[in-house]
């Protein structure tokens, strides 16, 4: 008598890679294309005054434009994620950023300038800002989201360390229009790659977020700020026919009752004071006023990038496991003090102690992001990524008016030392403020979201 036949089923298929890393490594892509330009003013600066003529406060006032947009337009950009989809509002601003670059070869007259750079490439990359890196972190991770963060973070100084070397060349040999044109090919390239691998969220892909627990959670209470909704990241399931402009602006009027929403927003307008406007912007003429070559200062500058993915990342991991607002206090006050003795490194030749300086601004660059971008989610909840938004509007509006106010200095003074100084002592006022964050603000200062 045989034995009975058994039925052999097919082992369940392990999905080796969670499609979030995938997501995660198209959003770094996109993230260093789209940080082409911000190696250009810097760079730019010199050749467009040789040939044209212009002041450097009026390129200033074109980079600060360009901060002004790149600020406000994050948080409706973050809402527009949530209503159209991730992937099709990072289409649409790596368009723009190159058509931006691309029609800059064009200009002639001071006010196209303001156009290109200002508005096009304003709008651009502000849609592609560090909130799109919080976005995608809170959508897709419930573990990890700090590390997450930081990475693509990160992903904005890799771009700068890729494009500047190659833009301060060209900027040279044959000329910027060239180089110019090199920032429009570099956000091109990836728009196929986010068309096809961007996904939406994790519904989309038919999983949950990595890291996330496959039981229900509880129900929320009535009224309550504090409830799940959808899965951990998941805003935009949640919120699928909200208009993005409205939503951004409530958000924004539930954030200002917050006492820890105006800490972040001076920290930030201080962070971005002392990092896009002012060493992003006008670090290289500055070593220009002292003989130092253009190609050299880029070159230093790139060397900030490397040690910025090292030092963003790092802070990443260490938000994971720390109080973030410590983590801010002691990054501003390290910033401040590198701003204060900037001025007596800056000769024509690269001294060692110039190194030192660049490898610990690199590290401090953006390292303030990932613990920015983690008391938001405590505090804010489902709300994180829209409040990171209104946050980082106040790092460009900082940005901004360091990039003009630093010009103009330079314009009166000849020189940009106290730009420096100036810079120096905010710092140590942001340290201040951020260590002032009540440790429980995540538990005491919840913002109730309208039913």
């Amino acid at each position: 008598m045989s034995a009975p036949e058994t039925t052999l089923l097919p082992a369940p298929r392990r999905r080796r890679i969670h499609p979030a890393w995938t997501v995660a490594a198209v959003a770094f892509l996109a993230l260093v294309g789209a940080a082409g330009f911000r190696a250009a003013p810097g760079v730019l600066m010199v050749p467009l005054q040789s040939e044209f003529g212009w002041s450097t406060t009026v390129l200033s006032a074109a980079v600060s434009i360009n901060l002004v947009l790149f600020g406000l337009t994050a948080p409706f950009a973050a809402a527009l994620m949530e209503r159209f989809g991730i992937r099709a509002v990072t289409a649409v601003a790596l368009v723009l950023i190159g058509a931006g670059s691309a029609l800059t070869v064009l200009v002639n007259e001071s006010w196209q300038i303001l156009l290109t750079w200002g508005l096009l490439i304003g709008l651009g990359t502000g849609s592609m800002a560090l909130v799109f890196a919080a976005t995608i972190a809170n959508t897709w991770f419930v573990k990890s989201r700090g590390l997450v963060i930081g990475i693509l973070t990160a992903g904005s100084a890799a771009g700068q360390l890729v494009f500047l070397p190659f833009i301060a060349a060209l900027a040279q040999d044959p000329g910027w229009r060239q180089a110019s044109l090199l920032i429009a090919a570099g956000a091109l390239a990836v728009v196929p790659l986010v068309l096809k691998f961007l996904k939406n969220s994790p519904a989309e892909a038919g999983v949950l977020p990595y890291g996330a627990e496959p039981e229900p959670e509880p129900e929320p209470e009535p009224g309550s700020g504090t409830g799940p909704g959808p899965q951990p990241g998941q805003v935009a399931a949640g919120v699928p026919h909200r208009n993005a402009a409205v939503r951004a602006l409530q958000v924004l009027k539930r954030a200002s009752k917050v006492r820890t929403f105006w800490a972040l927003v001076a920290g930030f307008a201080i962070c971005g004071a002392t990092t896009n406007g002012l060493i992003g912007t006008h670090f290289i003429p500055s070593a220009h006023d002292h003989g130092m070559s253009q190609t050299t200062a880029a070159g230093l500058l790139a060397v900030v990038g490397i040690f910025d993915i090292v030092g963003t990342i790092a802070s990443g991991w260490l938000t994971d496991r720390f109080n973030p607002r410590i983590l801010l206090a002691v990054y501003y006050q390290f910033r401040g003090i590198g701003l204060l003795v900037l001025p007596l490194l800056l000769s024509a030749t690269v001294q060692p102690s110039m190194i030192v300086f660049v490898v610990i601004y690199g590290l401090d660059w953006v390292a303030t992001v990932p613990p920015t971008a983690a008391i938001c989610r405590q505090v804010f909840g489902a709300d994180g990524s829209v409040v990171f938004g209104w946050v980082f509007a106040a790092h460009q509006l900082g940005a901004a008016a360091a990039a003009l106010a630093a010009g103009a200095i330079r314009d009166a003074t000849g020189q940009y030392t106290y730009a420096w100084f100036g810079a120096a002592a905010m710092c140590t006022v942001a340290a201040v403020i951020s260590a002032t964050i009540r440790k429980d603000a995540g538990a005491k200062e919840p913002v109730p979201v309208p039913a």
